[in-house]
């Protein structure tokens, strides 16, 4: 393609509301443009880059026997509301209603419309197993849309999803789109981390994302510093250390006035303790219900793990209205002298019973010393619902410790089970070779497009631009020319055409000064930069730069074609050294 009749406009400047490097250079790049906060154009550049990650996809995909279909943007909303996520996912499903006002959601993803497409037409356990993916635009009114195509309203996404006999069936083929997952980042340049994560409102009985590591991620996730541990913080574990310091014979539990203190380090001071003596109770509205959470004050309360122990969709912080009604105080909460038989109070595993503890008294100014757990207080429910902390000990391995990054999720994979198949769901059976019927079983796995291409972006750029990697690059080589010559045209003309044979060129024909076009090829991150120049021709010679690199090299005429080709092989993502997991045939 020639540059002069293409559809790039370069910016310098970088625009006010970009946040992160992937968001500038997209933008600067001309690679996308904004209609508005979280919905964006791919203009040409933007669509050729995402139909080179839609062919590796797709090659993935139908690698591991997946067939493609198209599933509708415009969901029925009474299929939604069979799975109850109608009214279990809150304003980020966007609910409309048609001119005859029946009800219709724009979907997020698609496991109504493929579950109902499945009950009728997988009916035996001959049509058994099946994977059907697509990939399609997807609707979610994010509260906070924000750093361009990483956190979108209205984007493009592979989801896929697969059905199978039983749970065995389903574990077999679990690793076959795990791999698949790890070669499709791999192929685009990107160092996916596969770790466990929380299954969140997809549900399900396991589940893993696929991470990269980046400053600008919104994720946290947990690695081990000596095994293989790998896991969102929403879902990891660390070995908690345990306080054992209770004497044989322990003071009894005693009520102390503390007006105007309330904080944990004014209680510290206060009382002459440290942190880990403390029980912090914090109070949630779960699903329209009062439960309390309790930890030990050197650590804070998962909010998931709270709501995943519940069981509940929504866990806000309670309100002051409500604790009111209940008789409780914000700020003294104590899982002490509770009356309220209904009231759930869950104890997260930090706190044991061997030590004494400062907490609040449920009263205003009010809080209780020597206070041990089982004697003070009964503790009817005791799971982990702690966020895990830097630098505590692994629970797989207990050698290593525990180090929380941030990254961005490329993908998801769940084990769905029969969540969505269930009797209560969309009721989904087959018949099996026994003659009886059988349930379904589902997994499900998802691929955001742009994301992946801004993470492309986020892990290979410099200062002066973006380095794609030359397997999702818009074009594999620029040729670019310096000066205004009929020689240096002619030369150009001739090796653009030599060389689209074989790549994929843009031909930087424009009459504008060499550093405009150089800055315009570093900008573009295109991974071959071919310049033609008078002094060049004079000496016999081509200049090649390797963008990601900037290696400079000279060749002839007679050399150049079979040196890009070598640079463009080496530029090749290796996938040796992914953490494969093993597949049954």
């Amino acid at each position: 393609m020639r540059y002069s009749r293409s559809f790039i406009h370069t910016q310098y400047e970088v625009p006010k509301e970009a946040e992160t490097p992937s968001h500038v250079l997209l933008l600067r790049g001309s690679y996308v443009y904004p209609a508005a906060a979280g919905i964006y154009s791919l203009l040409p550049l933007g669509h050729r880059v995402a139909e080179k990650v839609k062919r590796i996809i797709r090659e993935e995909m139908d690698g591991i026997d997946g067939l493609e279909v198209t599933m509708p943007v415009l969901n029925p909303a009474e299929l939604w509301k069979a799975t109850k996520r109608y009214f279990d996912i809150g304003q980020e499903l966007f609910r409309i209603r048609d001119r005859r006002q029946r009800e219709f959601v724009l979907a997020m993803t698609h496991e109504e419309i493929v579950t109902d497409i499945a009950k009728k037409f997988l009916r035996s356990y001959r049509d058994l197993p099946v994977m059907l993916y697509q990939i399609q635009t997807k609707i979610r009114d994010e509260a906070r849309p924000r750093a361009g195509l990483l956190r979108l309203r209205e984007f493009q996404m592979k989801d896929a999803y697969s059905f199978h006999p039983d749970f065995e069936d389903l574990d077999r083929y679990y690793p076959r789109i795990y791999n698949a997952y790890l070669r499709i980042f791999g192929r685009c340049g990107l160092n996916a981390v596969p770790i466990e994560a929380d299954t969140g409102i997809m549900g399900g009985t396991g589940s893993h994302e696929f991470m990269l590591e980046s400053v600008h991620g919104e994720d946290q996730f947990v690695v081990c510093s000596h095994c293989d541990y790998r896991a969102n913080t929403e879902k990891a574990v660390g070995v908690k250390p345990v306080i054992k310091d209770l004497a044989a014979d322990p003071p009894a539990m005693v009520s102390v006035a503390t007006p105007g203190v309330k904080t944990i380090a004014q209680l510290m001071d206060f009382f002459q303790s440290t942190e880990d003596h403390f029980l912090k109770t914090v109070a949630y509205e779960a699903d329209g219900r009062l439960v309390l959470g309790v930890v030990r004050g050197d650590f804070n309360i998962s909010v998931t793990k709270l709501a995943n122990h519940f069981k509940a969709v929504r866990v806000d912080l309670a309100s002051e209205d409500l604790l009111e009604r209940h008789g409780l105080f914000g700020g003294f909460l104590s899982p002490v002298g509770l009356t309220d038989k209904n009231l759930r109070v869950v104890v997260d595993t930090s706190v044991g019973c061997e030590t004494l503890y400062i907490a609040g008294g449920n009263a205003v100014d009010v809080h209780l010393r020597n206070v041990v757990p089982g004697r003070d207080f009964q503790v009817q429910e005791q799971v982990d619902i702690a966020e895990v902390r830097s630098g505590d000990p692994c629970a797989q391995c207990r050698s290593g410790r525990l180090e929380i990054r941030r990254g961005i999720e490329l993908g998801h994979t769940f084990k769905l089970g029969t969540k969505y198949t269930a009797s209560d769901t969309m009721d989904v059976t087959f018949l099996g070779a026994d003659g009886e019927n059988h349930r379904l079983v589902m997994g499900c796995y998802g691929i955001g497009l742009e994301r992946l291409m801004a993470s492309a972006v986020e892990q290979w750029h410099d200062e002066a631009g973006i380095i794609w990697p030359v397997t999702i690059a818009p074009f594999q080589v620029i040729l670019s020319t310096l000066g205004k010559s009929p020689e240096v045209d002619g030369a150009a003309d001739a090796l653009y055409e030599t060389l689209r044979t074989r790549f994929e060129v843009l031909y930087d024909d424009r009459d504008e000064s060499p550093g405009v076009k150089l800055k315009d090829a570093d900008l573009l991150g295109i991974p071959l930069r071919v310049v033609i120049s008078q002094r060049g021709l004079k000496q016999g010679t081509y200049e090649v730069k390797v963008r990601r690199t900037g290696e400079v090299f000279f060749y002839s005429r007679d050399e150049i074609m079979s040196a890009l080709e070598h640079h463009a092989a080496d530029l090749l993502p290796s996938l040796d050294g992914l953490p494969l997991l093993p597949e049954t045939p």
